[in-house]
């Protein structure tokens, strides 16, 4: 077995027959200034999450950390492809294979970081209705914990290929979309994030039949009208995740997977727009789960008001929201019994949790 680590990036590109111009094209032009402008509006969402959550009080709670976890791991995607953009194209001739590793290494812990955060969200949020808590029982030890561990499998997946999972010293192996890389390994990150929007998607389906059964018993100490509005913006806030994650990812997901099976398949042509799909997910990300939230939406306005207006830190803490959906919910076991204020706050909490990230 011959090892080829002297040999230059265009190298590995040849054996893999993908064009490596060292002149700017269409083409180039067009996918570098589409990225950047991702790039600005990932970063710009993200760091704006980020701020809400370390200013506002509101927001220090284990749920809000993990969505900071997540607009962290956004933010650094930004970063990551934004470095990618001013490497790529003619200016990928020039790189060394250290450097090339480098490239591909950071796109691939940002994204994998950003996979697992939404998960780790999705495992939360389940675990917090099916016991039927307004708060998380995460300590604040076990969320850091938690996000450690997030960043710690990024990396690792990170490294891999540049840590042997590469074709430097088997040719043979080598992929189309990323020359350097082993066709095996592209099976392996695809088939691994394909395995974590199954766990999200059966996490969130269970959720929403479990508070829809909920809902049809607790009926009877609840109007027709609250009850629908309650299943109609749930199965909102589901479709809008899972539907954001599918059309992002699959695309790229799919595509890595032919270049892993098939050696014959045209994997090349979309490739870079898949790519910055991809990323895309990393600004929705924001949206859904933050945007979608009334006291972040409020805290985003006092942040971008900040040079007229300047910062005014609420002093109202959030547990007096939940106070309130407390105090809601003693009305209802006065009124109807334990068992329809269990039902009361099954929803409450269903709704707060899914579709504006309270918990």
């Amino acid at each position: 077995m011959v090892c080829h680590y002297n040999e230059s990036v265009k190298f590995f590109y040849d054996i893999s027959k993908k064009n490596i111009s060292g002149m700017w094209q269409t083409k180039d032009y067009v996918v570098v200034s589409l990225g950047l402008l991702v790039c600005v509006f990932v970063i710009f969402a993200n760091i704006l999450v980020m701020l809400a959550i370390f200013m506002n009080r509101r927001f220090h709670y284990p749920i809000y950390y993990l969505l900071g976890n997540l607009a962290a791991a956004d933010l650094f995607a930004g970063i990551s492809y934004m470095y990618l953009m001013f490497h790529t194209g003619p200016w990928t001739i020039k790189l060394s294979i250290n450097q090339w590793f480098v490239r591909q290494g950071l796109i691939d812990t940002s994204l994998t970081a950003s996979v697992i955060n939404l998960m780790a969200i999705a495992l939360e949020r389940h675990q917090t209705i099916f016991t039927m808590q307004l708060h998380s029982k995460m300590t604040n030890h076990r969320v850091v914990l938690l996000i450690i561990g997030i960043w710690l499998i990024a990396i690792l997946l990170g490294l891999v290929p540049s840590l042997g999972w590469s074709c430097i010293c088997n040719t043979s192996e080598c992929s189309n979309m990323a020359p350097l890389y082993c066709r095996s390994y592209l099976v392996f990150w695809a088939v691994l994030n394909l395995l974590t929007f199954t766990i999200m998607m059966a996490v969130y389906t269970r959720i929403f039949i479990y508070v829809l059964r909920k809902n049809h018993r607790m009926s009877q100490h609840t109007s027709q009208v609250k009850q629908k509005e309650t299943v109609v913006n749930l199965m909102k806030t589901v479709v809008m995740i899972l539907g954001c994650f599918v059309v992002c990812w699959t695309p790229g997901l799919v595509l890595l997977l032919l270049d892993g099976l098939c050696e014959s398949c045209d994997v090349l042509t979309y490739e870079k727009f898949f790519l910055v799909l991809a990323e895309c997910n990393s600004f929705m990300n924001p949206i859904i789960y933050s945007y979608r939230d009334k006291d972040m939406r409020d805290t985003f306005k006092r942040i971008l008001c900040f040079p007229c207006l300047g910062w005014q830190q609420t002093e109202e803490h959030s547990g007096v929201r939940f106070n309130t959906l407390k105090q809601e919910a003693r009305k209802a076991r006065d009124g109807d019994g334990e068992q329809a204020n269990r039902g009361q706050l099954v929803l409450k909490e269903a709704e707060n949790m899914l579709d504006s990230t309270e918990s």
